[in-house]
């Protein structure tokens, strides 16, 4: 068996789909598929059940993929090793945020890294946390900026910052001259939430758990509405449909016209947002670079870690 065939069965088990897998190894599909036989037929064990619309991976082909993918970290490793020797940082840093942080810490990361460690360009992914610790288990991803808690997967995981929750509310709105508000004085209101998927969701529902369900009589808490991105909820609470809650760093610096930016009354809701990869990743230096210019970032609203 060669790499390179082990490299086509994480790619077809990765997308269950030959054509993609192809298109993802820059190859022909027949190139693949004929790769793929010949492996099994060495082996004498069929890694994927053929379906007319979807490939699917055998028990014993889960077993196969899992180490194949250990056997490609384990090649890649040798090579990293030896770019240590010359430069530790150099090389590119493969590096998954969640939504909820990605458009607020990004800009000041990436020029931090770019004036620090040049030799060190960062290939960046947004997604839901879901599926960036899927992209970090096999391997697509070096490391990812999480906010916690998420499902143990045995990586390996720094703290970075805790970051204070807001609320954010028309100009118009009585909380809007507050110094502050209390959770328990949002059950009144109309909550303007993410849509399911994103953990940050969940975060404002275990502060404010009555939106949990939607309701337009219970307790008198109103109906909830959800959108697709926090700076969308945002125009819509400018526009008077509602309030929300905010991590901090998504505080723009300059007021806004038609919104305002309250604090909680203590206890303050906080999250927890730490550096995530796997134990098996080699790159030590880049994994404390990154973090170190993390630290260098202008983090208002949230303590740093250490």
């Amino acid at each position: 068996m060669t790499l390179t065939e082990l490299r086509y069965i994480v790619a077809v088990a990765r997308e269950r789909h030959f054509g993609r897998a192809a298109e993802a190894c820059h190859v022909s599909q027949p190139t693949l598929s004929v790769a793929i036989k010949k492996l099994e037929e060495e082996l004498d064990v069929r890694i994927f059940e053929r379906g007319a619309s979807e490939i699917s991976v055998t028990p014993l082909g889960g077993e196969i993929v899992r180490q194949a993918q250990s056997v490609l970290e384990q090649a890649s490793a040798i090579k990293e090793i030896a770019k240590r020797g010359k430069d530790p940082l150099a090389g590119t840093l493969r590096l998954g945020l969640i939504y909820t942080i990605a458009p607020y810490l990004l800009p000041a990361l990436v020029k931090g890294v770019i004036e620090r460690y040049p030799q060190m360009p960062l290939m960046l992914q947004e997604n839901f946390t879901v599926k960036l610790l899927e992209m970090l288990r096999t391997g697509e991803l070096d490391c990812a900026v999480l906010a916690e808690p998420f499902p143990d997967t045995g990586l390996a995981v720094a703290p970075l910052y805790d970051e204070d929750f807001m609320i954010a509310v028309p100009a118009g709105h009585p909380f809007a001259t507050r110094s502050e508000v209390s959770a328990e004085e949002l059950k009144l209101e109309t909550m303007l939430l993410l849509g399911a998927g994103h953990c940050f969701r969940d975060h404002v529902l275990e502060v404010c758990p009555e939106f949990a369900r939607f309701s337009s009589d219970a307790e008198g808490i109103r109906k909830s509405f959800e959108g697709s991105s926090l700076e969308t909820i945002k125009h819509m609470v400018a526009s008077g449909m509602g309030v929300t809650v905010v991590p901090a760093l998504s505080v723009p610096k300059e007021e806004q016209p038609h919104l305002r930016y309250v604090r909680f009354a203590a206890p303050v809701p906080t999250r927890r947002v730490v550096l995530a990869w796997r134990k098996t990743f080699t790159r030590y230096e880049a994994i404390a670079a990154l973090r170190n210019a993390v630290y260098g970032c202008e983090l208002t609203g949230a303590t740093r870690l250490s």
